[in-house]
């Protein structure tokens, strides 16, 4: 490991976050004490609908609380039980999902009021779906210049990623075609087990 590289803690990361994430040679640090950026992936994954793309976004409690460690979730919708159904009927059809369903749903069972807890929780069943693991450890304060390569702002929500994707089958591609860095939830329903090596093969600028 030779590269330090400054994450930020996402809801079910797109696919090209995990290519930066799993590089052996990134040593990974995750920032908790950013002010909480709106409209990001921190609160929010894109799967592939019937429609297209459909984001699926954690609802925060606004309590004037700013850094992201303190960010809270709102439980006022039943959100885990909206973003598990627009999950089932997005990917029931495809060929690993039913393989996953059992570890995926428990991703969505119990109360953590914590954003960040919540999206650890989240991508430690990720990693065991995907049969690997990653270190990694915790910003304790924030810098705005940091020693690491900051990742912070790498990856928009609001706009089409620039990096290359090898197409792969995806659900609903006769109809949208294919729709390229969703959250890594598409890649693990459509190609499983192939899934580490596709990330493996993605370079990130």
């Amino acid at each position: 490991m030779n590269n330090k590289i400054l994450l930020p803690i996402f809801y079910l990361p797109p696919i090209s976050w995990f290519s930066v994430f799993l590089d052996p040679e990134n040593e990974i640090t995750f920032e908790q004490f950013e002010n909480f950026p709106k409209q990001t992936y921190r609160n929010r994954a894109v799967i592939y609908g019937a429609n297209g793309k459909l984001p699926l976004i954690i609802p925060i409690k606004h309590t004037g609380k700013r850094e992201l460690k303190d960010i809270e979730i709102s439980f006022v919708e039943d959100w885990q039980k909206l973003h598990w159904k627009s999950i089932k009927t997005a990917y029931q059809s495809t060929p690993y999902f039913e393989y996953y369903e059992d570890k995926l749903k428990t991703i969505f069972e119990g109360k953590v009021d914590s954003l960040i807890d919540f999206n650890l929780k989240a991508l430690k069943i990720i990693l065991n779906i995907l049969k690997t693991e990653k270190e990694f450890t915790l910003t304790e304060e924030y810098f705005k210049a940091p020693e690491q390569e900051n990742y912070r702002e790498k990856f928009s929500a609001k706009s089409e990623s620039e990096v290359a994707f090898s197409e792969y089958y995806q659900s609903f591609s006769d109809k949208h075609g294919f729709l390229k860095d969703l959250s890594i939830l598409d890649l693990i329903c459509n190609i499983g087990p192939e899934s580490l090596t596709y990330i493996k093969n993605i370079k990130i600028n």
